[in-house]
């Protein structure tokens, strides 16, 4: 622009001068929005790969049981071969029902009330037991109203 030797009266410059401040800013805004955006791109990223590479190993999570595990019905035998998880056993007259909401039955054993084991199972329906002498294999649960309680895993009738 030039100057014809007028003077530019105060109120012109600052219209001019506004402007190329707004820039400034716009730009600057804009540097700040790329980087905010490159940085999400690069999580979205990580995370992306992380999943991914978890995903195809999950032998490094679980543990897996699936080589050693089979259920096994006979006559007399009911349930899984699994002896590392079932490996707690009692003896007794299997009988339904729980107390105060552990266990859906009982193993009535010899010695009185302080001896009966309190069972769930997540193998053995315990309903077709009721009544027969058994031998059962589990895992012992933690418990807060009876004296144990057993996960049955495994179950072999003694007499009818």
């Amino acid at each position: 622009m030039q100057n014809s030797g007028k003077t530019i009266p105060l109120s012109q410059t600052e219209d001019i001068v506004k402007p190329i401040e707004q820039q400034g800013e716009e730009n600057s805004m804009k540097a700040n929005t790329r980087i905010v955006i490159g940085v999400y791109i690069v999580l979205f990223v990580l995370g992306v790969g992380t999943g991914y590479l978890l995903a195809g190993r999950p032998a490094l999570f679980t543990k897996s049981t699936a080589n050693k595990t089979q259920v096994v019905t006979t006559g007399k035998i009911v349930g899984s071969t699994d002896t590392t998880t079932f490996k707690d056993t009692a003896q007794g007259t299997l009988q339904k029902g729980g107390m105060d909401g552990e266990g859906s039955h009982h193993l009535i054993r010899t010695g009185g009330d302080s001896q009966t084991a309190y069972l769930v199972s997540s193998v053995v329906d315990l309903d077709k037991y009721v009544g027969k002498k058994v031998q059962v294999w589990g895992q012992t649960l933690a418990a807060k109203n009876v004296s144990w309680l057993m996960d049955v895993g495994k179950i072999e009738i003694l007499s009818e």
